[in-house]
């Protein structure tokens, strides 16, 4: 038997066992040793299936129900007792389900939290107990037992949160997620490898009902189901609370971060109050600080946040290393709102214009051209620096009063300077570079440069633009060989015969 027939084999022969179980109850055994083989740890992916194929039928066709008369004890028939003795193994079963999501193997993962879901879903359709009204029934205590295994404190679960988003489409499944977080949000401080895993699947969840109003515990009698949006808001909040008390790592501060301004921010009952978090998040440098600036722009844009010193901290921020970062788009883009007023103070502006130019003598190519580009917006907003484009005084490096090493835009003397770095660019070896640098030396155009076309186009966009347009000219072939390496119809072949 070949390597593959074998898991093939044990699959079908596990199928079997498991419509034998079904067929009658003297088969009992059956369930046991698909439960040994699974314990043993060999084809746990087929014992998953086997299980999963056992208890969603038990649970749709009503065998474990046992009817509860008010006020009166359940009658020890022996079908009673053989139904307690299925409800027990169903739930030693369902724990063995949930134990294979802290397998190592993805591929085990993925089928015990499927597995975990279809029973669920089964047993939210046909309850364990008689329940006489319409509405829907979500097993909370098994749903919460899938989030806390997903919610690993020892291995990164990024996975198996992808594939806990498919059962996110369900409104049922979506509310009571959201229901049950606020219990799993540990009040000490937990490990990183649980708030990183907590904040993906917090990524994953949206606040409101899908378009598409479906739910999984429905039962075949048509389920009636509230989703309820406040109840959602309030749990989000009471989340959020806690997420922010927790000891955080640059990476999991990143993530933080991430979800709150794509997420959180918009549903918060008091936003103002995360400023004192996103102002020593502007001090954290790199990525976080400028997912912080993101955060202080939205407060600022919408929430009314006063904060004076936000151009001397963006202003910090432009530093070389900034064009070797992911996040180098959104700080264009962000300097481009922020310095969109006319009212600004040209000293202050002409302080980031100097900058840009500086930073341009190091930068990648393609920022160089975005920064000419900006630099050619903030002249068309604040016509007074156009001063900055020919100043006899200080047209060279030696000569240049502008104090790269101030901190302050204010007090770094940029308006005194000119723009000696892009006359030298305008001899970069690319003409590109050369042709974008020589806006100063015609008139500037009526209309601004759009800067988020230009910030679409990444080194990484390049680069892929450049290999698709050039692989349409590849041309692959294929001859199967008949000899020894010699290409078919080849005139050697005429003398010799290998």
């Amino acid at each position: 038997m070949s390597q593959l027939e074998k898991p093939m084999k044990i699959s079908k022969q596990l199928r079997l066992k498991a419509q034998e179980f079904l067929t009658s109850k003297k088969n009992s055994e059956c369930l046991a040793e698909i439960v040994r083989h699974f314990d043993c740890g060999a084809d746990q992916p087929s014992c998953l299936l086997a299980l999963e194929l056992i208890f969603t039928t038990l649970l749709k066709e009503k065998q474990m129900l046992i009817e509860v008369v008010p006020l009166k004890p359940v009658e020890k028939t022996p079908e009673n007792q053989y139904k307690e003795w299925l409800r027990n193994a169903y739930e030693e079963c369902y724990a063995k389900v949930l134990h294979s999501l802290e397998s190592g193997s993805h591929k085990i993962q993925i089928q015990g939290l499927s597995t975990a879901m279809n029973i669920l879903s089964q047993e939210g359709k046909f309850p364990l107990e008689s329940k006489g009204s319409l509405d829907s029934y979500v097993p909370l205590s098994k749903l919460k037992s899938v989030l806390m295994k997903i919610l690993s404190n020892k291995q990164n679960n990024m996975q198996l949160i992808n594939k806990y988003t498919e059962y996110l489409l369900f409104d049922d499944i979506l509310f009571f997620t959201w229901k049950l977080l606020p219990s799993l949000t540990a009040k000490s401080n937990p490990n990183d490898i649980y708030i990183m895993n907590y904040l993906l699947l917090l990524e994953k969840l949206q606040v409101y009902q899908n378009n598409d109003a479906r739910i999984l515990c429905g039962n075949e009698n048509g389920s009636f189901f509230t989703y309820e949006e406040t109840v959602t808001i309030k749990c989000l909040n009471k989340i959020w609370h806690c997420v922010m008390l927790w000891e955080h790592t640059p990476q999991t501060h990143k993530q933080l971060l991430i979800v709150l301004l794509e997420k959180v921010l918009t549903h918060l009952e008091k936003p103002l109050l995360l400023t004192d978090f996103l102002m020593d998040s502007l001090d954290v440098g790199g990525p976080v600080s400028l997912l912080a600036l993101q955060g202080i722009f939205t407060m600022i844009q919408v929430h009314n946040l006063d904060y004076p010193n936000i151009f001397g901290k963006l202003y910090s921020m432009f530093e070389p290393e900034i064009f070797h970062t992911k996040y180098k788009a959104r700080l264009f883009y962000l300097s481009d709102l922020f310095l969109s007023s006319t009212h600004l103070p040209e000293n202050l502006v002409a302080a980031f214009v100097k900058r840009l130019a500086r930073l341009a003598l190091i930068a990648p190519s393609e920022d160089i051209i975005i920064i000419c580009n900006f630099i050619g917006n903030l002249i068309l907003r604040h016509p007074g620096l156009k001063c900055l484009l020919n100043n006899p005084d200080c047209g060279t490096a030696s000569t240049d009063p502008y104090i790269m090493e101030e901190r302050d835009p204010l007090k770094s003397n940029a308006i005194s300077s000119s723009l000696w770095e892009l006359q030298t660019l305008q001899h970069h070896v690319l003409q590109s570079v050369a042709s974008a640098a020589r806006f100063i030396n015609t008139p500037l155009p009526s209309v601004e440069w759009d800067l988020s076309k230009i910030l679409d186009n990444t080194g990484d966009d390049i680069f892929d633009k450049e290999v698709k347009k050039f692989s349409k000219l590849i041309v692959l072939q294929f001859e199967k060989p008949c000899g020894a390496s010699l290409i078919k119809d080849e005139r050697i072949m005429q003398y010799w015969n290998l």
